[in-house]
Formats: C-alpha cells, sequence, structure tokens
C-alpha cells in the first residue's frame, strides 16, 4: 500500500511498500490492510505507526487531520502538523504533548475571541437603542 502524510507546508511520509497502517480516530483506533474498502475519518492527535514490507515499524505524530483509504492501496493523511520519529516514547511524551497543548491554547484563545465578540455585539446594541443605554452590562 502506498501511505502519505501531508501538512500544508509539505509532505511528511512517502512510501510505497507499507503493509498495515495503525492510526487512531477519537473513538478508538483502527487497522488498514491493503484492499481495505474506501474509508474517510477524522483523526485525533496521535501517533500513527505503519509496517512495512520488511516488517520494520515506523511512527509519525500527527496533530489530528484527516485519513482517507482510496482503492485499498492508498493510505492518505493530511493534518496541520506532523513529526516522524522512530523513537515512539518520545514522539507519545514530548510530541503529544506539545500538539495537546497547543490545541488547548487555541481553544482558550477562540473562547476569548467569541467572548469579546458578544461584548461588542451588545455594546453596538447599546449604542443603538436608547432604552439600552443606560442598562448595566453583565458582569
Amino acid at each position: 500500500m502506498r501511505l502519505t502524510v501531508t501538512t500544508p507546508l509539505e509532505t511528511v511520509v512517502q512510501v510505497e511498500d507499507a503493509a498495515h497502517v495503525r492510526a487512531e480516530q477519537p473513538c478508538g483506533a483502527f487497522g488498514v490492510l491493503p484492499g481495505h474498502a474506501d474509508f474517510l475519518t477524522v483523526l485525533a492527535i496521535s501517533v500513527l505507526t505503519w509496517r512495512d514490507s520488511r516488517g520494520r515499524e515506523r511512527h509519525v505524530a500527527v496533530r489530528g487531520g484527516m485519513l482517507s483509504v482510496q482503492g485499498g492501496e492508498a493510505v492518505l493523511v493530511a493534518t496541520p502538523e506532523a513529526v516522524p520519529g522512530e523513537d515512539l516514547q518520545r514522539l507519545e511524551l514530548e510530541v503529544l504533548t506539545r500538539f495537546r497543548r497547543q490545541l488547548e491554547e487555541e481553544r482558550e484563545a477562540h473562547t476569548e475571541s467569541q467572548r469579546l465578540h458578544v461584548a461588542a455585539i451588545r455594546q453596538i446594541m447599546r449604542l443603538l437603542r436608547p432604552e439600552m443605554r443606560h442598562a448595566t452590562p453583565p458582569g
């Protein structure tokens, strides 16, 4: 099977002889063998592992993304960020921790942005509606 892992900036993994691919979606891990039915799923922040035709395992940490199986012979992964590595423990401890921290920071920034957006709309409404000008904003 052909396995390709891409980010917006580069192709991180391009192999032609993947005998097995193991990935993880939010509800759990799954495997893909040659001849697998066409498939599309969302990936969790996880380590994607594949075994080549010689039985050697390889790994790449992915920051979520999408995985598709096409024609039973191609596994395509699109992810915002990917870090290949031979040391599975390092990928799991360091890289996945960093990916999860970044996701949490993005969520916090999004929440703050939404809060500011709602506050701006409330202020605009107070300015547009005279009866709301004297209302005290919620704390």
